[in-house]
């Protein structure tokens, strides 16, 4: 009996907006995929691509960056950036023949738990049918 592929996803998430989005999920015990794990940033701007790429080196199988709506971020332009910087390395990863949509970029702001949710499980159904990270064998 072989077992159904459940991808392993790492989440940045930007504390004032997507992180709150992600607890409001929570704590409203809306249902979604458990294969995430979230790590707090201060601003999505500070998601180094090198995080992203390490990320995917060492085999998850694929990478959310969630942060504040445009016009919204705490820092100013963190959103925008890190807007740039995603649409950059999603052209890197398909120079590399990873799939482009192993990484996903989401405005969620700290009232869309439902979003959050929506987001996590549309990610996850995307990554179980793109399959396994194929760096994970060398891994």
């Amino acid at each position: 009996m072989s077992k159904e592929f459940e991808p392993s996803v790492v989440a940045f998430l930007c504390n004032w907006c997507s992180y709150a989005g992600a607890d409001l999920a929570g704590t409203s015990r809306l249902k979604y995929p458990d294969n995430i794990r979230s790590i707090r940033v201060m601003c999505s701007g500070r998601v180094d691509p090198v995080f992203v790429l390490d990320a995917l080196k060492e085999g998850i199988d694929g990478v959310l960056v969630a942060g504040c709506h445009p016009g919204d971020c705490h820092y100013q332009s963190g959103n925008y950036k890190t807007n740039r910087k995603m649409m950059l390395i999603k052209r890197l990863l398909a120079d590399f023949n990873i799939d482009p949509d192993r990484l996903r970029f989401e405005y969620i702001s700290a009232s869309e738990g439902q979003k959050f949710a929506d987001v996590v499980t549309e990610f996850v159904s995307t990554l179980k049918t793109i399959g396994p990270n194929p760096l994970k064998e060398e891994c």
